[in-house]
Formats: structure tokens, sequence, C-alpha cells
């Protein structure tokens, strides 16, 4: 998805949190107001009300009193750009890009919890890599779920890849031994492993995603090269908590951020990069495969705040 396109699906998508979080700021601006103790509380009433998390939030009022005391800025209607200014630079903070393999298969391992929409994500995914010229391959490690791997079959039938499966319940490292033996042997860009959707009460589950690491270490040197979570953008603080489990349990690289447009809680981006420190890589927008873009901070907050201000 080119850039301008993405920005306009983003705008349309952020539409809920626009109205929530940022028009939210805009209400406490009058012509005149001055910046004291009331305009702050109401302000960070409204950013955490809007999803952007504590710790952010505690970023921007510290950065507004500070400025204020230095007369950088006078009264409330001189703010919405250095908010904004605040928050581009947030995001951006020690981002990372994609960590792409130059040596052979850069190897993908996608996991989250069931229902956060991890094997749409997948195919998605495919489809941007796709479109970049690239080839791709699918691992069906999900072998414990009724069905998934048929519905990473649908999926990749619809996008144009192949899925290396096995039956249901056989063993998830296996698959993704064999999966990743056939990238190597195919020359394959990028594979990518989706795996079980899990709950931090699921400790088999979360066992398996260290031997399905392991294995894929043995067979293609530095992988898994991204380990990317899938989370759930309508969900909120509960991402938040998902996120904490995995981050514990696996070394999550990124963050795909799915159903973006369904959400009014879109200041989550905002929240999972400064309380976990991990950077939101990919969005998810609408219905379709082609859905999905890299995460821009900029385009992000020019799409959160209709490019005002």
């Amino acid at each position: 998805m080119v850039l301008g396109k993405w920005l306009g699906k983003l705008t349309d998508g952020l539409a809920k949190t626009r109205s929530k979080l940022a028009d939210g700021v805009r209400g406490l601006f009058r012509v005149g107001r001055r910046i004291d103790a009331e305009f702050l509380r109401e302000l960070e009433e409204t950013l955490i009300l809007g999803d952007v998390g504590v710790a952010a939030t505690r970023r921007i009022i510290e950065d507004l009193k500070a400025r204020y005391r230095d007369r950088e800025i006078t009264a409330a209607d001189d703010i919405l750009g250095i908010i904004k200014q605040d928050l581009k630079e947030s995001l951006a903070e020690g981002a990372k890009g994609f960590n792409a393999n130059p040596d052979g298969p850069t190897v993908i391992l996608v996991a989250g919890v069931n229902g956060s929409g991890k094997t749409t994500a997948v195919a998605r995914l495919a489809k941007l890599f796709l479109g970049e010229g690239k080839t791709v391959l699918l691992a069906a490690c999900d072998t414990f779920r009724a069905a998934a791997d048929e519905q990473l079959g649908i999926w990749a039938e619809r996008v144009g890849v192949d899925v290396v499966r096995h039956r249901m319940g056989a063993d998830p490292a296996a698959v993704a031994f064999d999966a990743a033996a056939a990238a190597v042997a195919r020359k394959i860009d990028i594979l990518l492993v989706d795996t079980a959707g899990r709950l931090h009460t699921q400790e088999h589950l979360m066992r398996e995603l260290g031997k399905i690491r392991k294995v894929l270490g043995k067979q293609i040197p530095g992988a898994p090269h991204e380990v990317l979570l899938v989370l759930d953008a309508t969900t909120g603080q509960n991402a938040i908590a998902q996120a904490k489990v995995f981050r514990a349990a696996i070394d999550v690289t990124g963050v795909f951020l799915a159903k973006l447009d369904g959400t009014a809680k879109g200041g989550i981006v905002l929240a999972i990069k400064q309380e976990l420190g991990i950077p939101v890589k990919f969005v998810g927008l609408g219905e379709k495969a082609d859905d999905v873009a890299p995460f821009d901070p900029d385009t992000f907050v020019e799409a959160l705040f209709g490019g005002e201000g």
C-alpha cells in the first residue's frame, strides 16, 4: 500500500479514535485560555481516556510544564503542534526498521492470542511482501486448534503462496523444521511462521514457542529474525497486559496492531511504545488482504489529528 493511500485509509480508520482523543484535546483549547493546573489535569484525563497510557501521558504533560516554565508557550492554543511533535518523537525514539536476513530466508515468527487476528495478519504480511517482489512461504505451526491450518490454507490460496503443514496435533516444531528446510531449498525470501494462539495460563503452548524458535535457529542462522506479536487494537489496555506476558516468554521485536480501523482506542499505539518499549511495525486496516502497511510515526500522528495544528 503506497503511503498516500495508507494515509487516507489510516485517517478513515482512526475516525473513532480522533473523535475521542484528538477532538477531545482540541475541545480544551479556548482562545486566551491559560495553561494552569486545571488545564493540565483535563488534558491528562483526555489523553488517558484515549488509551495513550500513563507513561506517554506523563511525558507529554511534563514536557508542556517545562516549556511553559521556559516561556516557550504562553497559552493553551499554542500547544497542539507541540503535542503532535512530542508524539512523533516518542514513537520514533529507538525505533528499528524491519530485520531482514541478507544471507537467506528472513524468518518471521508470528504470535498472539486466539481472536487477535493473528492468522489474518500472517496472510496480510504475505500479500505485502509479495507486492514488494519477494517470494513467500507460510508455516502452519498452529496444530492445536481445529481447522487452524485450513484457515491459513484458505488465506494462502487467496494471496497466492504455498503452506507447509502437518496433520492436526502434530509437533509444531516439526512443522517449523520442515518449513525452514523448504524455505532454504527453494531459496524463499520470506518465511512466515503462524503459531498457536495462546494465553499466559497455557504454559505448554508458551514452551512450544521456545521449541519453535530453537528449531528455526538451527536451520537458518539468526532465525527468527523478527518476532511479531499480533495485538487487537480494540482491546485497548488489555493488549498491554498480553504484550507483557509474551515479552517475558519470547523476545518480541515488534507489534502487528490489528483491527485499528474498528476502535476508538488507537492511542494504544503510544502506550505500547512507552510502557513496553516495543515498536509497532505493522498495522492492519479494513478487511482485505492488502489492508496492511508498515507503521510510520509521522503518518500515524497526522492521521490521528487530521493533519491540523
